[in-house]
């Protein structure tokens, strides 16, 4: 039996301009653009891993008021999960976001526990890590 991840959500509150960040800055293609019912969401895969979909969607979009609003809370606390790409080229990839003018929350460092790695926020006040793995 195989098991693995289909797709990954990310609550943002601007969804253009989310998507701006995660496909100009990370480098993410457009897989689908889909509006629903007044709301809109649209998935994003890396060339890397074409079969795993980064879901960018807002709190309120397919979920009953309360819990768009329980979910908006979160996000405007900026206590959602952390989201961690890995990159082949850490640095370059620092340079491209930073240019890009992502919040930067940590430069590239070398981690005691192994990986090379930085930190923003995207548009929306969340965590994005980016590391790279140990030479070996």
């Amino acid at each position: 039996m195989t098991v693995s991840l289909q797709y990954c959500h990310i609550t943002v509150n601007d969804l253009d301009r989310s998507l701006a960040f995660y496909r100009d800055a990370l480098g993410l293609e457009v897989r689908n653009d889909v509006a629903s019912d007044g709301f809109r969401w649209v998935t994003l895969v890396s060339a890397s891993q074409p079969d795993l979909e980064i879901v960018l969607s807002e709190p309120h979009a397919g979920r009953p008021q309360a819990d768009g609003d329980a979910l908006q809370e979160l996000l405007t606390k900026g206590v959602l999960p952390v989201i961690v790409f890995r990159a082949d080229d850490l640095d370059a990839t620092f340079e491209k976001v930073r240019a890009f003018g992502a919040e930067v929350l940590q430069e590239p460092i070398d981690q005691p526990w192994g990986p090379r790695d930085c930190a923003f926020r995207d548009p929306s006040g969340n965590t994005v890590r980016i590391s790279q793995a140990p030479k070996t």
